[in-house]
């Protein structure tokens, strides 16, 4: 297997290759860290690498402390721990490390040490992020664990509010982590469902920011080549899980996703942010679950453009063929057929319809998303 290292500055510095966790204390102190938290989720908090992750930055005079109350859709409680925990242990940075809930958390975490207003008040809603005291946000140093999200690039961070159940991206360009660290080892031991369901998050992340209509060559070619790679590497992983060259592809197509969704994201993620709030389902599977309806849906207004991009995949059959693709991908990954089979109550259709049309999302979805068409897309979701 030939596995990449490099380092590259695009859009912030990143450590790229096997075994470069054991730079994670230098590049802590790099940024200014004496004592950081490293905020992970439960499940991770428990296994090797997280071990492996804190011996670094124990043998590099940092410290070992950990933070882990991070659910699988964080909310402003856990963010309210993660911040007691970071005050009490007099920290002064944080280490992201794990997928896109401990990342996210994390970034939350960094924000929100000490702002003159509630998380919600920077939301990503115009200048709002100018609310925030830039000079209180902590360092971030991010180390992914999985290939999905891209959080580990980004300047935003998810969060859901548990009185609304309703997830608001959070934003401002200094949660963008100072130096991240892609060691594909790391993603080895995820659960077969987990690589599929961020794998196929990438997915989602790189198809719809090369669907959306606003104007972005420059996030569309990266987004046309993350979805190359996810399709050419994410069956790899998942039936053998220590293929480190296909892991090494799939971090970067994660990466890319996020910054290819600059452009934009739609519908997939207007219908899978409200459910995965309501029902906690996991986010890369859900936008897997609609992600075929949501294609019908805009096929009007996107079918030339997949046709393009399914030439440029080796896919036959232009839009039909991408869709066929599709669909064997979520038999393959045993993907659930539909929202009913992943557990989602159809009595709540017109709740879902309501938070889907208020996610920022829905703004940049191809096709015009209104009352009466988005209800209709999420009952064919329903199968």
């Amino acid at each position: 297997m030939k596995v990449p290292k490099a380092n590259w500055s695009y859009p912030t510095l990143v450590k790229f290759g096997l075994g470069r966790i054991s730079e994670l204390a230098d590049h802590c102190r790099a940024v200014g860290m004496t004592k950081p938290l490293l905020v992970t989720d439960k499940a991770l908090a428990t296994l090797p690498i997280t071990a492996q992750a804190l011996d670094v930055l124990e043998g590099g005079g940092l410290g070992r402390a950990v933070f882990s109350g991070v659910d699988a859709n964080p909310t402003e409680i856990n963010m309210e721990d993660g911040l007691k925990a970071y005050r009490t242990g007099g920290h002064d940075g944080v280490v992201a490390f794990g997928g896109g809930s401990a990342l996210d958390l994390a970034k939350m975490v960094a924000l929100m040490i000490d702002q003159p207003v509630p998380v919600w008040d920077l939301e990503d809603v115009g200048d709002w992020w100018t609310r925030a005291n830039p000079d209180t946000i902590a360092p971030i140093v991010a180390v992914p664990t999985t290939a999905g999200t891209g959080s580990e690039v980004g300047r935003a961070g998810v969060l859901t509010n548990s009185a609304t159940h309703t997830k608001k991206i959070i934003f401002h360009p200094k949660l963008m982590p100072a130096v991240t660290i892609c060691d594909p080892e790391l993603t080895v031991g995820m659960p077969r469902a987990i690589t599929a369901g961020t794998g196929m998050d990438a997915l989602a992340h790189c198809l719809e920011a090369y669907c959306t209509t606003y104007y972005h060559p420059m996030s569309e070619g990266i987004a046309l080549e993350g979805m190359r790679l996810v399709m050419e590497n994410l069956s790899r992983v998942y039936h053998r899980p220590d293929d480190l060259e296909a892991r090494a592809h799939m971090m970067s197509a994660a990466a890319m996703g996020a910054v290819g969704f600059q452009k934009g994201l739609g519908a997939i993620h207007a219908l899978s942010h409200p459910i995965g709030a309501v029902f906690n389902t996991h986010h890369g599977t859900t936008n897997a679950v609609v992600m075929p309806w949501v294609l019908d849906f805009n096929r009007e207004v996107i079918e030339a453009k997949i046709g393009r991009m399914a030439a440029y995949l080796g896919i036959d059959g232009g839009f039909d063929g991408f869709r066929a693709r599709i669909m064997e991908m979520r038999a393959e990954f045993a993907i659930p057929e539909h929202l009913t089979a992943l557990g989602i109550d159809a009595g709540r259709i017109d709740e879902l319809t309501e938070m889907a049309l208020a996610d920022p999302t829905a703004g940049a979805n191809p096709r015009k998303m209104a009352k009466e068409n988005t209800r209709a897309l999420l009952e064919a979701c329903f199968g």
